[in-house]
């Protein structure tokens, strides 16, 4: 990034993108956020150029929209920042200019001396075309100062006219979901503890219909893992802007003399191409984190939809060793190997290897697991604990309650107050105990219930909860560098960039239908790529929707993300294993790209398919997916583009079979001819022209392998 400064106006520049900045009055406030600009754009003039008119019946000068707008500016936004004195004073602050840094990143400093507060807003380049912004409020005065909102703010351009946004639920996560950007607010509160099975904390912005290649759109995302808060709004004198920060519960925060709070990283990154210019971006701004994976993603079985809590020695033995015969890395011991966990009613808390299962422990298993040149891996939910076990029982105090109520349960299990000392003490120890004392590469980390009532000390303390969890996770980390941790709570319900930084894998859904994986996965690989996005071959019927689903259409939506299995491999017929096997060779074959390379997604002018795929950095290779979710108004299937690919070089495009060979698509006289082998063509045509489909039954997909020439 680079920064040219003309007054206390700053122009940041990225690959192909500019922020400018006017620093001159205050809270700085974002006057350009669009497409690459010269360095030596006058500023001034940029300024004086977009100055707007002030209408009549309102005040003689209109009030700057900042990035943390307050009721002082007179504008009529909604405030970013709120709070009071005990005596209710200092609740309307406006900020005075203070100073200003800037080198590799932007670091405005603003007082307001009246109401004794001191806020600070940094702007930062994360990644090429990605920028971060965050607040942090300081107490100057004497006395307490109680915070309810420090929330960041970027403005919307007065073109920008709709907004795609994804709420969810459990086994049905990031339901994407359009909405026209009128005047009025439009906003989002998730007060479950967790980001996304309600609404995940990130939205796009944009002109009316921008799609997957094209249009211009504002993409957002927050890097928080508990409550947050997101509001889009388009205020009557056209003006508009997107808000988003931690949810505050009543209480929660009250700043000491001198003590500061500092919110969330906000993402955002602007693109004219489309909702794939976005994730390239945000993916390859992921990808450039320290700890983000750089070693082969390892195929996984998880026993977790092959056992449940029948953890039988001789059972999980042969499932490893069928695991193992069909190429599968990593074995994953799921729930029900600790003390009393026989099933989800009891046993959470008592983290030690219960002996009534496992009378020699877990390293029998292990070396079992080990020998066949497997990693092995556990599940935990250290966040909680069952009434009915050990822990409860010795310290009902632990739990994350407020005391005079009867708490909800959920699962038949409480949360645990991470702020608690003694129970952060306590997790941290069991599991760094089970870590030491077995060869264990990676963890399932589960959070099963929302969090509701949560107070310590009688105070809310949801934010205190996850900056705890931050606090641990990154405790175990600094202890155990080479285990890997997985984010899992109920599925997806914990999946952001701030998770993230401490985890190499979400899981996606608890959702292994193909069908319903399809959409869950597009919305996921809006924000992260494909290398985190746990995604598994699940059973025949699937366990959540009891549909039924060719081996090769399970595989086929697998196969774009780090590949699992989540089935009972020691019971499938002989000729699903030789299947599989194949399948996961293939997989292995691809996965270099799949987890490196550029994500696209196709705009289909079909509603009932999709089409996607992954382009290597040099665009010399790809996988692309066709799939046809539900019947096609039309007999035949449109052709499928392959966007991506440069046009001046020559490919060769086939098909990957994932199916038993001779296996009919669907009911047709015969499939397209090139089908039959290889066709060359120059990237220009496959992206213009496509190649053409077969007819293809519901829920059926085509892999195409293209490598230049």
């Amino acid at each position: 990034m680079r920064i040219a400064k003309q007054g206390s106006i700053f122009h940041l520049l990225s690959k192909t993108s500019s922020l400018v900045v006017d620093a001159s009055d205050g809270v700085p406030q974002v006057v350009f956020f669009g497409g690459l600009l010269a360095f030596e754009t006058d500023l001034a003039s940029l300024l004086l150029a977009s100055g707007r008119a002030v209408p009549r019946a309102t005040f003689d000068a209109e009030g700057r929209l900042s990035m943390i707008p307050v009721h002082a500016d007179a504008n009529g936004a909604r405030p970013a920042l709120e709070g009071h004195r005990a005596d209710g004073s200092a609740w309307a602050p406006k900020f005075r200019p203070g100073h200003i840094e800037y080198n590799e990143s932007l670091v405005v400093y603003t007082v307001d001396p009246v109401a004794e507060l001191g806020l600070q807003v940094v702007i930062e380049e994360a990644g090429p075309d990605v920028f971060r912004f965050a607040a942090t409020l300081t107490n100057q005065a004497t006395s307490d100062y109680q915070l309810q909102r420090l929330h960041v703010a970027l403005p919307l351009p007065a073109h920008f006219r709709e907004i795609l946004e994804f709420p969810g639920r459990w086994t049905d996560e990031m339901r994407p979901q359009r909405a026209h950007l009128g005047l009025g607010a439009r906003s989002w509160d998730n007060r479950r503890g967790r980001p996304v099975h309600q609404n995940a904390p990130g939205v796009f912005v944009g002109t009316a219909g921008f799609g997957e290649t094209s249009g211009e759109l504002l993409g957002v995302h927050l890097a928080w893992s508990g409550y947050h808060e997101m509001r889009i709004e388009r205020l009557t004198d056209g003006r508009g802007d997107v808000q988003a920060g931690a949810a505050l519960s009543p209480g929660e925060v009250l700043l000491g003399p001198n003590a500061s709070f500092t919110g969330p990283w906000l993402y955002a990154t602007w693109t004219d191409q489309g909702l794939n210019g976005a994730s390239a971006a945000f993916h390859t701004f992921v990808r450039s984190r320290p700890n983000h994976p750089t070693t082969p993603r390892p195929v996984t079985l998880n026993t977790w939809e092959a056992v449940y809590f029948n953890h039988d020695a001789k059972k999980l033995f042969e499932l490893a060793s069928a695991a193992a015969d069909v190429g599968i890395e990593r074995f994953v011991l799921d729930d029900g190997w600790f003390m009393h966990r026989r099933d989800d009613n009891a046993g959470l808390g008592d983290w030690y290897v219960d002996p009534s299962v496992y009378p020699d422990g877990l390293a029998p298993l292990i070396d079992h697991v080990r020998r066949l040149g497997m990693e092995f891996g556990l599940w935990f939910e250290p966040e909680m604990v069952n009434p009915d076990s050990d822990l409860f029982r010795a310290h009902p105090d632990w739990a994350l309650v407020t005391d005079g109520y009867v708490a909800p349960l959920a699962r038949d299990q409480l949360v645990l107050d991470l702020s608690n000392n003694d129970v952060y003490a306590y997790l941290l120890e069991r599991i760094d105990t089970i870590l030491r004392e077995h060869d264990i590469a990676y963890v399932k980390w589960d959070f099963n219930r929302d969090i509701v009532q949560g107070s310590h000390l009688g105070r809310a303390s949801a934010y205190q909860q996850t900056l705890a969890l931050y606090r641990l996770f990154g405790e175990l980390n600094d202890r155990h560098p080479e285990v890997e941790f997985e984010s899992c709570s109920s599925g997806g319900g914990r999946a952001d960039y701030a998770i993230t930084e401490f985890t190499k894998r979400v899981w996606t859904s608890d959702c292994i239908d193909a069908l319903e994986r399809q959409r869950i996965q597009r919305s996921f690989s809006y924000f992260f790529p494909p290398e985190l996005m746990g995604a598994h071959i699940g059973p025949s019927p699937a366990h959540t929707t009891g549909r039924r689903h060719t081996l090769a259409f399970r595989a086929a939506t697998a196969m774009f993300g780090h590949l699992g299995v989540e089935c009972d491999v020691a019971s499938i017929s002989d000729r699903d294993r030789v299947a599989l096997r194949r399948i996961i060779e293939l997989h292995k074959e691809s996965r270099a790209l799949l987890h490196s390379g550029t994500v696209v997604r196709l705009d289909g002018s079909d509603p009932s398919a999709l089409g996607h795929g992954v382009v290597s950095a040099d665009r010399r290779e790809a996988v692309f997916a066709y799939v046809q979710c539900a019947t096609s108004a039309t007999s035949v299937p449109h052709p499928l583009r392959l966007v991506g690919l440069d046009p001046d070089l020559r490919y060769s495009v086939s098909v990957i079979a994932l199916g038993e060979p001779n296996e009919p698509y669907g009911p047709m006289r015969s499939e397209p001819a090139w089908m039959a082998g290889t066709v060359t063509m120059s990237g220009a045509a496959a992206m213009s022209l496509g190649v053409a489909m077969p007819v293809c039954n519901p829920e059926t997909a085509v892999l195409i392998r293209v490598r230049a020439l």
